[in-house]
């Protein structure tokens, strides 16, 4: 035996493998109790309240380094897949009357903006290449086409009111809605969107019209626009309502 090796005696070992069982017995006892206690609290909007405030705090730290100048990383038409994965279906009803559907952009209550796909395809076309990315983990290089939000709210003096903090999208049918801040409406990714793969949008994936905004996950990329208008207080989101984080930023 050497001078540098230690003769550990069976009762050492015993004492230490003690110590562990009952480290390790607390650290158990710790995670189910700190479980229930997570279970009893109240819930707020959705989501329990210690969660909530977790989530407020990611969107707080996020919304303070957003950038509307940071572009979402682009790719070619080769890259972007043919077969494009629909996320989520709520809002797409099967009642859906295309001859009779229009754009409708409240400014004010009795003030509506009444618009077809011809008043909107009237501005100039952008295409966008990205990854698209869905809260349940998977994402997709897609190609979309359509109308930069920006050009469109200036196209139709929409200037004032996208100078107000939120806008909201909601299906025709109003099964889905979200809310988005108007920095990231604004950012010059963000499209009124009308092709997929240089065709019409497929009636799943929100013909005649959709959003696509790169800076958000898919749960805010909403299908088939029925209206928008603009607001100063968060506007209502069918997520959000659910337990899941409001700002939803990449």
């Amino acid at each position: 035996m050497s001078m540098d090796e230690k003769v550990v005696s069976p009762a050492y070992i015993r004492n230490r493998t003690i110590v562990s069982l009952l480290v390790f017995t607390l650290f158990v006892v710790g995670c189910v109790g700190a479980w229930k206690w997570l279970y009893k609290q109240p819930k707020q909007q959705g989501a329990l309240a210690p969660l909530r405030k977790g989530l407020d705090a990611n969107e707080f730290i996020f919304g303070s380094i957003y950038s509307i100048s940071n572009l979402s990383k682009t790719f070619t038409k080769e890259d972007a897949v043919k077969k494009v994965r629909v996320n989520g279906n709520a809002g797409m009803s099967n009642n859906f009357d295309t001859a009779a559907w229009k754009l409708q952009v409240i400014k004010a209550p009795g003030d509506t903006l009444m618009l077809t796909m011809a008043d909107i395809k009237k501005l100039p076309k952008t295409e966008v290449i990205f990854n698209f990315k869905c809260i349940e983990g998977w994402s997709q290089i897609t190609h979309w086409g359509g109308v930069k939000f920006s050009d469109f709210v200036k196209h139709y003096q929409l200037d004032e009111l996208a100078q107000r903090q939120f806008t909201g999208l909601v299906t025709p049918d109003n099964g889905y809605y979200v809310g988005i801040d108007n920095r990231s409406m604004m950012h010059s990714q963000t499209i009124l969107c009308y092709e997929m793969n240089d065709s019409p949008l497929p009636m799943n994936q929100g013909y005649p019209l959709r959003l696509i905004i790169p800076v958000k996950y898919g749960v805010k990329h909403l299908k088939r626009i029925g209206s928008l208008s603009f607001s100063n207080q968060r506007p209502k989101d069918y997520w959000y309502e659910r337990g899941y984080d409001y700002y939803c930023g990449l």
